[in-house]
């Protein structure tokens, strides 16, 4: 299990996004806050499958802890700003998918894959709880009804980031060339589910 100070020290995004509010020093006692904040959560559910862990200890836990460290030195407004505005710089860095996508057989190649991506990394085994549908040429459709995303923000006591990263859906498989990504609700917004559909244009 990887250190919470490691884990953080990898989100160099979040550490741009506070020193653009923060002085060095309040940087510093908010970073050390996090790492400790963070250290308890991965102490507290070290017992969970390592399926699950892979989206908690690399993306849940450390956004609640920075997060939760943050309101403590700034406003609300602005700690959800820090995990938002990360998460949008994340989310940008695929353009090398992006121009992937440019090749006429990859939006194909991308739905079929998805089949099996979403089964291995947002299925049962990390946490979620899936409905599949049948097959469908140039299309792919899922629903997620149980998202580890919700249930350990709430947990966390901020469940308003569940919604942050229902958006980096749609920045990320929104903003892919040859492909259509449509999108009714998210279990993060209110709805009661997440639904995934991907077709070609």
């Amino acid at each position: 299990m990887k250190s919470a100070i490691k884990i953080l020290d990898s989100k160099k995004e979040f550490r741009e996004e506070i020193e653009k509010i923060l002085e060095k020093k309040q940087c510093e006692e908010l970073w050390h806050r996090a790492a400790s904040r963070l250290n308890s959560y991965l102490e507290r559910y070290k017992d969970l499958p390592e399926g699950v862990r892979s989206h908690t200890d690399e993306k849940i836990f450390p956004a609640a802890a920075m997060y939760l460290s943050a309101k403590e030195f700034m406003t609300d407004e602005q700690a959800y700003s820090v995990i938002e505005n990360s998460s949008i710089k994340i989310c940008n860095k695929i353009g090398p998918l992006k121009a992937l996508m440019k090749i006429p057989f990859m939006p194909g190649l991308f739905i079929k894959m998805w089949d099996i991506v979403t089964k291995k990394s947002f299925g049962s085994a990390c946490g979620f709880e899936n409905r599949f549908y049948p097959k469908e040429k140039g299309a792919y459709r899922m629903d997620i009804l149980e998202c580890p995303y919700c249930r350990y923000f709430t947990e966390l006591g901020c469940p308003e980031l569940t919604k942050i990263f229902c958006e980096n859906d749609e920045r990320v498989y929104g903003d892919l060339p040859g492909i259509v990504f449509e999108r009714k609700g998210t279990l993060g917004k209110g709805a009661d589910r997440c639904d995934f559909y991907i077709r070609k244009t």
